[in-house]
């Protein structure tokens, strides 16, 4: 019986090496063939690097959008891009408590403008022009707030903005096999 077993486990041994022995480790150089059929990448059709001019959409989710005032009247919550790649539209969330009883208005982007998070306090209103501004608020491009002219009370009242929700797909009135009409070949939508 031990000799079985010192067998069994020599044999599985073996058998174990030889499978660790046959998987190579992955080559640095892909093969000849991928190389031939390899196309040259031309740099000019990518963008490097975000130029200090240019927002990224996942630096406005989130951003205050200040009244005429400079008091916080509610949050970027999306972006709205059309088939042009241009932001046709931002979504604001208006009043409620962390996100319950949230409205969501939407206002063309020509409604807004940008202005540096270090210009205004969003609690207070007050300008903290008259503080000495951060060295990351004053020299970051990119920390900046959105301003408009209406009022948390006038965006309340907007319409609600409305998501897009694709049509339910049209039911079928044929069997699934093809063999006439559901509903005692009546061809009536059962109901």
């Amino acid at each position: 019986m031990l000799k079985q077993f010192v067998t069994a486990t020599a044999i599985s041994g073996l058998m174990i090496s030889g499978a660790f022995a046959q998987t190579s480790a992955p080559s640095s150089a892909p093969p000849a063939a991928e190389k031939a059929q390899a196309a040259p990448v031309d740099a000019s059709k990518f963008v490097a690097a975000q130029k200090p001019d240019q927002w990224l959409a996942t630096k406005f989710s989130g951003t205050d959008v200040l009244g005429p005032d400079n008091k916080k009247v509610g949050d970027v919550n999306d972006l709205v891009f059309g088939k042009d790649g241009k932001i046709e539209a931002v979504v604001v969330g208006v009043g409620g408590f962390l996100g319950i009883g949230q409205k969501d208005v939407a206002l063309p982007m020509t409604a807004f403008e940008v202005v540096p998070a270090s210009t205004s306090d969003a609690n207070t209103g007050a300008s903290s022009s008259t503080a000495a501004p951060s060295a990351a608020a004053s020299n970051d491009p990119n920390d900046v707030k959105l301003k408009i002219a209406m009022t948390k009370e006038q965006l309340q009242n907007a319409p609600a903005f409305e998501r897009y929700k694709a049509p339910a797909p049209a039911r079928s009135t044929t069997a699934p096999g093809g063999g006439g009409a559901m509903g005692g070949g009546s061809g009536a939508r059962p109901q």
